[in-house]
């Protein structure tokens, strides 16, 4: 009687296997039994990943708080009290999804931020810097566009499909992302009071938001929801992504006048206590939030509440050279690219701000007027060939006051 090979694992013999695999001092396996092995090893990766970290496998590192600080430092100028604020309630959000699953019944709670602060001071940078040092998924929605749902505008969901777009439709990633909210302060109904009416565009997105921002599995549209209406729906569950929310808030300094009970123009209370009268936004409280338009709910699922300093000259000064990647770096870097030497004179900086201050746009204000200054030289100098460029004073000068007289006429 011959003696045929068998599977090792499961003493299959040859005639019945459909193939057997040897490996090192003979040992065979059959094709089942590596299939079988197979969905062994996956359901164990998928454990681990359920119970264990809670999915948060793509980030090997979630950097300390100064670790976090000194990144913003390099690219953006200033703000050390919104910069210390962020990057606590970063740190505790991604070490509250890394945590292992013990049995105290401790809960830690969603950390999600608000930031108030005036247009150009760098709300939007300073969230985009850290999603980059994170390098999680990040994306940007603007909450002019959002209506409540079944009216024309953005459903709240197309927030979800931005971040799924932004990680490749990779779900598991984009749950541990980044969204910033900005214009917060546009979706703010009009009074202190509940609406009377429907408000489709305020008071319904913020109602909306909710589900949102607290944590909950949400059906999202892969394409955008109304274009395209017979889609299959995509499950996000937003219990871990870190929403950061801002907006200028323009006029709350009101209301914080009002709560300290001051006013615009005298700054001192019974209690004796001297208040900043230039920088009102600092004493800024949640029930001032409530005050301008937001509801409750929504700000109790926005606990970290920090605020931006304004900012002045020698601030604007500082952004416009020192950050990573400044403005005046890249219009280096862009002629350095055609072989030319760019500089400019000290003069020219000062001018530059005192436009920004002039115009009120703050640091985005900074990138119009430079761009405005060098877009001639822009034009001509590839094709002129020359080995460097000085921008002077009356050069620049000229070009604003040539662009202003356009946009005037």
């Amino acid at each position: 009687m011959s003696k045929h090979n068998i599977c090792n694992f499961c003493g299959k013999d040859e005639r019945y296997a459909s193939i057997l695999i040897t490996g090192k001092n003979g040992v065979q396996i059959c094709r089942n039994c590596i299939e079988i092995a197979h969905q062994m090893v996956a359901l164990e990766i998928s454990i681990k990943a359920d119970f264990s970290t809670n999915g948060i496998s793509h980030i090997s590192h979630i950097p300390k708080p100064k670790e976090i600080k000194d990144f913003l430092d390099l690219y953006v100028i200033g703000q050390d009290a919104a910069k210390k604020i962020l990057s606590v309630a970063v740190y505790n959000h991604y070490k509250r999804i890394s945590q292992k699953v013990d049995f105290d019944d401790v809960e830690i709670e969603k950390s999600n931020i608000i930031m108030v602060g005036a247009t150009g001071t760098g709300k939007t940078l300073l969230a985009k810097t850290i999603a980059r040092k994170l390098n999680v998924p990040f994306t940007i929605v603007d909450a002019t566009v959002l209506t409540e749902a079944g009216y024309v505008g953005e459903d709240i969901e197309s927030i979800l499909t931005r971040l799924l777009q932004a990680a490749d439709y990779n779900i598991k990633e984009a749950e541990q992302g980044i969204v910033f909210i900005d214009e917060i302060d546009k979706i703010a109904r009009k009074s202190d009071n509940p609406s009377i009416t429907r408000d489709v565009s305020g008071e319904g997105v913020q109602q909306g938001m909710l589900k949102l921002l607290e944590g909950a599995v949400v059906n999202c549209p892969p394409l955008g929801g109304r274009k395209h209406p017979d889609q299959k729906m995509i499950a996000v569950n937003t219990q871990n992504i870190l929403f950061i929310c801002g907006g200028a808030f323009d006029g709350i300094e009101r209301k914080i006048a009002q709560r300290l009970n001051t006013n615009v123009v005298g700054f001192q209370t019974k209690k004796e206590f001297i208040f900043d009268r230039n920088n009102l936004m600092q004493y800024i409280a949640p029930q001032d939030l409530k005050a301008y338009g937001l509801i409750p709910e929504i700000i109790g699922r926005l606990p970290v509440l920090t605020y931006l300093e304004p900012l002045d000259k020698t601030a604007l000064r500082r952004i416009l050279i020192e950050p990573k990647n400044s403005i005046i770096k890249q219009y280096i870097k862009l002629f350095r690219m055609d072989n030319v030497k760019l500089t400019f004179d000290e003069n020219v900086l000062e001018y530059i701000v005192d436009k920004a201050i002039e115009y009120k746009l703050g640091a985005r204000g900074l990138r119009s007027i430079v761009e405005t200054m060098m877009t001639d030289a822009m034009f001509d100098i590839p094709t002129n060939h020359c080995e460097s460029l000085n921008i002077t004073l009356e050069y620049a000068k000229e070009r604003i006051e040539i662009a202003s007289k356009r946009l005037s006429a």
